[in-house]
């Protein structure tokens, strides 16, 4: 592998087949497969990811919004997209697009009928959203009638599913609450069965669902974060690959004496004599200044270089003492070597923030 020149994201889709076919395995052969790929499929490049998430089988997509859905269509993305989060502004678009959204409020349900009725649509596929739980998004259980009582005297619109989020799935000393969660899905679930004239299918678990909760995978799962390598805990990560590769090179060498100061505000006074190197990589690339201020490492020809003073828009520094290096020389950020977890913990965040935060002005490189 050629070593990076400038700031790139590597995409290896190799490791992207290795984390969907792990996941897959441990599902039954009849379970549909749901790839989350918004936020440009958790910062890496949903475009290239839906693709290949396509070739290898998935069942469907789900993104946040509808323009990340039309960019999924405009290339060339044919398996059916659940929209999580539509907005009303956007139903026209929506439909044109033969986008599938998420039903999950009254409202939502009254303003997407009307656009429904007006695009002259019959039976056209919406997911009911139920709030076990997580109480952000979805009716609540004794709304089943009330949807129902619509659906059932429409024909524009069709539930073709019903689903929930799990809130905790992740975290074994919440296992009574997720539990319920389930308990309270599965109720959910036959009522409407019995209030419509018709079955939807099901969907609950999340990624951690999936490892920790397999008996309630239903009629189908939905995977984001594992999909990009990582699974909310040490011994499934170890069993994933990371797929985004974050790296950089070193762009100029400085020798400090004693007392000299590092970037904006002096935010780095050395002790010593040191010798720093600065990156083409900054806040506007998405490491933010909680990343600075010596707690943070960086990876040097396999030695760790801690990120030092205040974090710039377009820079980082790195302590670079005791390290045989030069100019030029490529630096990993994150990747399989220094994980995206690893990294984002220094900062007090979680690799969901971090992969999804990196710039698109940095350049992604794909690993066929």
């Amino acid at each position: 592998m050629a070593k990076a020149r400038e700031t790139v994201l590597e995409l290896d889709l190799n490791a992207l087949a290795h984390n969907y076919h792990y996941l897959r395995a441990k599902l039954r052969p009849e379970t549909k497969f749901l790839s989350v790929v918004k936020a440009f499929a958790y910062g890496s490049d949903a475009q290239v990811i839906a693709k290949k998430l396509q070739d290898l089988g998935t069942d469907y997509f789900a993104v946040a919004y509808t323009s990340e859905g039309v960019a999924l269509r405009d290339a060339g993305i044919t398996k059916p997209i659940l929209v999580l989060h539509p907005q009303e502004v956007s139903f026209d678009t929506l439909i044109a697009r033969c986008l599938e959204p998420s039903i999950y409020s009254k409202n939502i349900l009254k303003g997407f009928l009307e656009s429904a009725k007006k695009h002259g649509q019959t039976n056209y596929p919406v997911h009911l959203k139920f709030n076990t739980g997580l109480n952000r998004l979805g009716f609540m259980a004794d709304e089943v009638y009330h949807v129902a009582s619509v659906l059932n005297t429409v024909h524009e619109i069709r539930a073709l599913s019903v689903f929930s989020h799990l809130a905790a799935s992740e975290d074994l000393a919440e296992t009574e609450f997720t539990e319920l969660q389930i308990s309270r899905f599965q109720s959910i679930a036959e009522a409407l069965d019995v209030a419509l004239d018709y079955h939807p299918f099901r969907h609950l678990l999340n990624t951690s669902g999936i490892i920790n909760y397999p008996q309630a995978q239903y009629d189908m799962v939905r995977s984001g974060i594992a999909l990009y390598g990582y699974g909310n805990e040490a011994g499934i990560d170890a069993e994933l690959k990371p797929v985004a590769s974050l790296k950089t090179i070193i762009a100029q060498i400085h020798y400090l004496g004693a007392n000299e100061s590092v970037g904006y505000n002096r935010g780095f006074i050395s002790n010593s004599a040191k010798t720093t190197a600065t990156l083409p990589l900054g806040h506007a690339d998405g490491i933010g200044r909680h990343y600075g201020g010596g707690k943070t490492f960086v990876s040097v020809h396999g030695k760790k270089a801690p990120i030092i003073g205040n974090v710039c828009m377009d820079m980082i520094m790195i302590d670079i003492t005791g390290i045989n290096c030069k100019e030029g020389d490529e630096v990993l950020v994150f990747g399989p070597e220094l994980s995206a977890h690893e990294f984002a913990e220094t900062g007090n965040t979680i690799s969901y923030e971090l992969l999804t935060a990196i710039s698109q002005r940095v350049k992604r490189i794909v690993i066929p």
